[in-house]
């Protein structure tokens, strides 16, 4: 795990100077001092930061070819290098080092960036800068594990792993994206491919990259589809699964350092942890949260004979390191989770360098109750599973009587089975109303903000273009497709990976493995969600691991009080005077936004995600538009030489 910058600027003549000060801004992804390094020469720059995790003496970056032509910077774990480098031995490649990295440079030059790329099973974001073609290339992995980001404006191209490093570079423009702010309030996190920074856009997950001059192309090679088995009996799925996610865990587990998992209460990292059998688990709790997730993973620890790690959050210490959590994060993120996140990433590296989680089995497996498990009424369900088995078309007009009914006890349940999801589908979290995304609504966002900031975007529409991708998928594999690429892509893997590097901790997830996602999308849905549960079948193969009752644990996930916070009065205050500031005014009307604080507050609304979604957006401007300056001093930790860059006011984008 580390982090890699890069720029292409021919108005830059000292690019050495700058790419070292672009790197110090991401040294919280590569701590490690002699494993990093640079490459600059009339074109690029190039930079890396080093967490050492294989061969720790000699993986050392950049890594050149045999005759100094080719380099190659390099963000994550290529799990099965030993096979590629054992393959490319046989054709008279000669490797300098042990680590993964040295693959995709000489897979590159044997297979080329589209035959590599195929071959590889891991999460990266690498650049290759090949001399002979004047070329920059690069890549980000299939499901977008590892962040990669890039700005394009006039003679200046910048690409690498955290948009705060960009800032280093003198011609680097930081300009406020207003057509973010929407779909950020709808969502909790910004749905689009273009950032929060004007002109700075978020490399898609499975694609890669050539940039020849001012010439930037970019191509897919991966993608999921959904070419359903429904031959392969119950049994042999529960086979097929289990097989290749303990392949998949032991892959994962290769490292030259210690390595750890995190453990909740919940099947995924369960499941995880009971394959990997690591000396050291973790967990977190809140000391006044709603559930205790620890209690019951110190439980499965005890009996598995792991060594179990527990951290208790409380309010102080989260509003206390609120602000450093967003700085990390690069744009606005209102997803509670990253709060125990952050601390369940600080107690891990106090222990190991690399840990094990259990992201992407929801998305993979069908693991969300809005699939089509709403109702807890067996009657509607009943009533809802029989609607479902209509034709299609007769479906699909029923639904829109459906949704022009009244609100009644099970409605969702019903519009969901008979609707198309392109209609309704509107993320992780559909509530009661299937007009209702999980934070505001179209109307409510435009009615809070300024006018620059209204359109007429929803979250269903920013999810047209994909549906239309799988639109002949079962219904189910769909509303999958959609997760995948947004809410996993754009949020989740957005706060394992800022996270964890904050904490320069390497966190591996190995659900989202190409070979497990290739068979999870071969699932039929009817063996993924049914009357029994969500993640049925995947459940049933973990339960050949865990105790019995363990397998069907509803999912949790390390709840947040927010709620109980936000309700009491010192964080009341605490947010209000956020709300209460006077360039606030440019984005809110604030006396809508004290308000709903208020009410919340009050207890008159349950308006505690809509109150944390604004709270997490402003807490995060303030950082990089408002008070830039010393937001690097208190949090990124830079070096002198860098300091001194600010000090100057050349550091103050």
């Amino acid at each position: 795990m580390c982090g890699i910058i890069a720029f292409n600027d021919p108005t830059i003549t000292d690019k050495t100077s700058i790419i070292e000060s672009m790197m110090e801004l991401i040294r919280h992804r590569g701590p490690n001092i002699g494993g990093g390094g640079h490459y600059t020469n009339d074109q690029v720059a190039m930079g890396f930061c080093r967490l050492s995790i294989i061969d720790l003496k000699g993986g050392a970056q950049p890594i050149y070819n045999e005759d100094n032509s080719i380099l190659v910077t390099f963000n994550g774990e290529i799990y099965n290098f030993q096979s590629l480098r054992s393959e490319l031995q046989a054709k008279g490649h000669v490797f300098k080092t042990k680590a993964d990295t040295e693959v995709l440079l000489h897979g590159y030059e044997e297979w080329g960036m589209a035959g590599t790329l195929k071959r590889v099973r891991g999460m990266f974001a690498y650049l290759i800068w090949d001399n002979n073609k004047q070329t920059l290339y690069g890549a980000r992995d299939f499901f977008g594990i590892k962040p990669l980001y890039y700005y394009q404006k006039d003679d200046t191209f910048i690409v690498g792993s955290e948009i705060k490093s960009f800032m280093a570079q003198p011609n680097f423009q930081k300009e406020f994206n207003p057509e973010a702010l929407k779909p950020y309030l709808m969502n909790q996190y910004n749905d689009l491919p273009e950032t929060f920074f004007k002109n700075v856009y978020r490399f898609p997950a499975g694609h890669w990259f050539e940039l020849h001059g001012k010439d930037f192309q970019m191509h897919e090679y991966w993608d999921a589809s959904y070419n359903i088995d429904y031959k392969r009996t119950p049994e042999q799925t529960i086979d097929a699964i289990d097989d290749t996610i303990k392949d998949s865990v032991k892959m994962h587990n290769i490292a030259d350092v210690p390595v750890g998992s995190f453990l909740s209460e919940g099947v995924d990292s369960s499941y995880v942890t009971s394959l990997l059998k690591p000396k050291e688990v973790f967990s977190v709790n809140f000391d006044n949260g709603p559930y205790n997730e620890a209690s019951a993973a110190k439980a499965l620890a005890d009996q598995e004979g792991l060594h179990f790690n527990a951290t208790t959050v409380d309010g102080d210490e989260a509003f206390r390191d609120f602000a450093e959590m967003q700085y990390h994060m690069d744009e606005p993120d209102g997803n509670p989770s990253l709060i125990p996140l952050w601390y369940l990433c600080k107690i891990a590296r106090q222990k190991v360098t690399v840990a094990l989680s259990g992201e992407g089995a929801d998305e993979l497996f069908a693991g969300y109750v809005n699939y089509g498990m709403h109702s807890h009424h067996q009657l509607i369900k009943v009533f809802a599973n029989g609607l479902a088995k209509l034709p299609k078309n007769s479906r699909y007009r029923l639904a829109k009587h459906i949704k022009k009914m009244r609100n009644f006890p099970g409605k969702t349940h019903l519009y969901t089975h008979t609707a198309e999801p392109s209609a309704y589908y509107v993320g992780e979290s559909i509530i009661y109303d299937p007009d209702q995304p999980t934070i505001f609504t179209s109307k409510q966002a435009n009615g809070i903000v300024k006018k620059p900031y209204q359109n007429d975007l929803t979250v269903n529409g920013i999810y047209q273009q994909d549906f239309k991708k799988v639109a002949n998928a079962e219904e189910v594999k769909q509303m999958q497709y959609i997760d995948l690429h947004h809410f996993m892509l754009n949020d989740i893997l957005q706060k394992a990976d800022k996270i964890s590097m904050a904490h320069s901790l390497e966190l591996r997830v190995p659900f989202l493995d190409k070979k497990v996602a290739e068979l999870a999308n071969t699932i039929p849905s009817k063996l993924l969600l049914n009357s029994h549960d969500t993640k049925d079948i995947f459940r049933k193969a973990a339960a050949r691991h865990l105790p019995s009752d363990w397998a069907t644990r509803p999912k949790l996930g390390f709840p947040v009080p927010i709620k109980t916070w936000l309700r009491e009065e010192k964080y009341y205050n605490n947010v209000k005077a956020l709300f209460s500031e006077d360039w606030v005014s440019e984005f809110f009307d604030q006396d809508q936004i004290i308000q709903l604080l208020t009410d919340n507050f009050e207890g008159k609304i349950d308006g505690r995600r809509q109150v944390w979604t604004i709270f997490t957006f402003l807490t995060w401007y303030k950082l990089y538009f408002i008070d830039y300056e010393n937001t690097v001093k208190n949090y990124a930790h830079v070096q002198p030489e860098v300091q001194a860059l600010m000090d100057s006011g050349k550091l103050t984008n």
